[in-house]
Order: C-alpha cells, then sequence, then structure tokens
C-alpha cells in the first residue's frame, strides 16, 4: 500500500516535537503505480535491497530483480508502504523461530513497512496499519498479525514498526519467544 499528500512540500521537515497534520491517500500497488513504488524504494531497494521480499523468498531475493509489493502515498508522492498479504504466502517466517506461528489460525501478515526519509514521525505508519487492517477485513481474514519491535527493549530501528503503534491500533500480544520482538495479532 501507498500513501500521498496534497498539502504538505515533501521536503518540509517538522520542527522538533512538532507533527503537521496530512492527509493520507492508501491504496493497493497496482501495476500503473510501480514507478511511484521504485521511486520510494530508490535504486537500491529501500533496505539491503530486499525490495521486502526476504519473508517471500528468503536470501533468493538478492538474486532475484524486484518483487510484488503494496504501498501508499501523499500528494501524489510515494511516502509510505507496507507488505500485507495471507501469512501462508510467507514461508520465511516459520523458518525464524522468532516469529513462528502461535496456532493454525489462517492469518494476514503485516510484515514490512518503509517510510521515505522526511516523512517519518508524521504518522504515515499509523495511517497504512489502518489502510492494511481496511483492506484485510474487507478481503475477509479472520486476523492480521504483525511482528515489530519493542522500543523499550531495543535501541534498534525496525522495518516491521514498533509495539507502542500496534498497541494504538488494536494490536494484542500473542506471543514472544524474544523479549524485543513479539508476535501482535488484531482480530476481525
Amino acid at each position: 500500500m501507498l500513501t500521498s499528500n496534497p498539502h504538505v512540500n515533501s521536503r518540509e521537515r517538522p520542527r522538533k516535537g512538532r507533527v503537521p497534520a496530512m492527509e493520507y491517500d492508501v491504496r493497493p500497488l497496482t501495476p500503473d503505480l510501480r514507478a511511484a513504488f521504485e521511486d520510494l524504494f530508490g535504486e537500491h531497494g529501500a533496505v539491503n535491497g530486499c525490495w521486502c521480499m526476504y519473508w517471500r523468498i528468503g536470501s533468493e531475493y538478492r538474486r532475484r530483480p524486484h518483487g510484488e509489493n503494496k504501498a501508499a502515498f501523499h500528494d501524489g508522492l510515494a511516502v509510505g508502504w507496507c507488505q500485507l498479504t495471507p501469512r501462508d504466502a510467507l514461508p520465511w517466517l516459520d523458518r525464524t523461530w522468532r516469529l513462528r506461528r502461535v496456532d493454525d489460525a489462517p492469518v494476514w501478515s503485516l510484515s514490512c513497512f518503509y517510510v521515505r526519509i522526511g516523512h517519518r514521525r508524521r504518522g504515515v505508519m499509523t495511517v497504512l496499519i489502518a489502510g492494511a487492517l481496511d483492506y484485510a477485513r474487507r478481503a475477509g481474514a479472520h486476523a492480521l498479525e504483525a511482528y515489530p519491535l519493542d522500543a523499550s527493549l531495543t535501541p534498534s530501528s525496525s522495518s516491521t514498526g514498533y509495539v507502542s503503534t500496534f498497541r494504538r491500533m488494536g494490536f494484542k500480544i500473542v506471543g514472544r519467544r524474544v523479549p524485543p520482538r513479539p508476535i501482535m495479532r488484531y482480530e476481525f
């Protein structure tokens, strides 16, 4: 899913402690939005050239050009993205012991995020989660899982979001194999 805002200059940065109110358009990433997605991720594919394909195909992502994705826009500019899909489409989650399934429920997964520099800490993640919840609900998902970091337990940055954001959105912790990385779920 991607996001955009017609009312804010994409190069404008808020002063510390001030976050401007923005309007975002969250929508599925379709082939006609490919150029916007590539612009968001940059020439090398956001983080380590992954193109958010690791959970789908493991380290094979290094040998593939680009992958399927979803995105969010602001004023025609892609400013955020999240990967949303049924968990069964992400087999590498089960190969990582910290993120193995907690039960056999047919959940969907919200496994990766990317927010454009200059648009971070402006609510893009919250908008993407809300858009993902809406999309998954309409697609018939019974629950949506996420794998965020707990910022109170680790100083690491996260392409999977933070526990505090998911808690505010109504997600509950359903598993925790390591303290800083719980498995959270929103039941529909």
